[in-house]
């Protein structure tokens, strides 16, 4: 398994759920069902990668990645949601937004998108 962290807010269980079963072989998976509780117990850790639902109960995705991000977290970021027309394209800009989902999930290219994020290589290319 790989030292790699990665933190899914869904308010949706079945969904942390399927992200946990298809990640944890591989990565260790944290879970959240809201932004507060993502902000709460992960705000100071070194994550490596956020996956957020776009409509949270309270903060939206969004605006907790924003505040992850006022933190000091540099990492990379991959936002899903059921309502594409609710995004803003430069706002996903602004927030170096990796990648975009949209519900239904394609697991096998989100989970391809996610071995690639935090792929070895892609480390290496960062530090250059």
């Amino acid at each position: 398994m790989s030292d790699k962290k990665i933190i899914v807010v869904d308010d949706d269980e079945s969904i942390r759920k399927t992200f946990f079963l298809i990640l944890h072989e591989n990565y260790r998976v944290y879970l959240a069902k809201d932004s507060r509780e993502a902000l709460k117990r992960f705000k100071n850790a070194k994550i490596d990668l956020i996956i957020a639902d776009l409509k949270l109960p309270g903060r939206n995705g969004l605006e907790m990645i924003n505040e992850f991000r006022d933190s000091g977290y540099r990492g990379d970021a991959i936002l899903i949601s059921a309502y594409p027309d609710l995004i803003d394209v430069d706002e996903l800009s602004r927030l170096s937004i990796s990648h975009f989902f949209v519900k239904p999930l394609d697991l096998d290219a989100l989970n391809r998108s996610i071995n690639r994020l935090l792929s070895p290589e892609k480390n290496t290319e960062r530090r250059v």
